[in-house]
């Protein structure tokens, strides 16, 4: 069809003339509204871009009671899974600044109990008050939890048996 037809075709129409392809011999176009054309290319490149990986962030603070330590683990493991980076943060607070050694002994088994699911993207540095490592996912076929949520019962029954009398 010449170029000066399809024009008055799509003027008819009320939509626009837009080049698909403009290196095919013959120039392939199409007739469509630009406007919906253009929202249809844009939505098709975010869907071919990959998400991406987000940066989730786990706080402690040096003196972390063990099941609050566990939980926080269990989140950044959780995390992982889903293939999100994690930055671990640990704050000092007050006369803690005194006994940075303890943050980073903490900042070490916290990387050795994520170590199967991740590996550490930036090293623990001291910023200030803070410590911060940014821990990276393994690949999803070497990641192994160690920390598995705790369990819960579908069953109706009692955790501790009554005593019957």
């Amino acid at each position: 069809m010449k170029l000066s037809d399809a024009l008055r075709k799509a003027q008819g129409f009320g939509l626009d003339l837009v080049e698909i392809a403009p290196t095919a011999n013959p120039p392939v176009c199409k007739i469509v509204a630009l406007g919906k054309f253009r929202y249809d290319i844009s939505k098709h490149e975010r869907e071919k871009k990959p998400a991406g990986a987000r940066l989730k962030e786990i706080k402690f603070r040096v003196n972390i009671d063990d099941h609050d330590y566990l939980t926080k683990i269990r989140h950044g493991e959780e995390f992982l899974d889903r293939g999100n980076k994690v930055r671990v943060q640990l704050q000092f607070r007050g006369r803690e600044m005194a006994h940075q050694e303890f943050g980073m002994q903490l900042m070490g088994k916290v990387r050795e109990d994520l170590s199967g699911m991740s590996q550490v993207e930036m090293e623990p540095k001291i910023t200030g008050r803070n410590i911060t490592m940014t821990l990276a996912p393994l690949p999803a076929n070497r990641r192994k939890r160690r920390f598995a949520p705790p369990k819960t019962a579908d069953t109706d029954e009692p955790a501790v048996p009554l005593n019957s009398e």
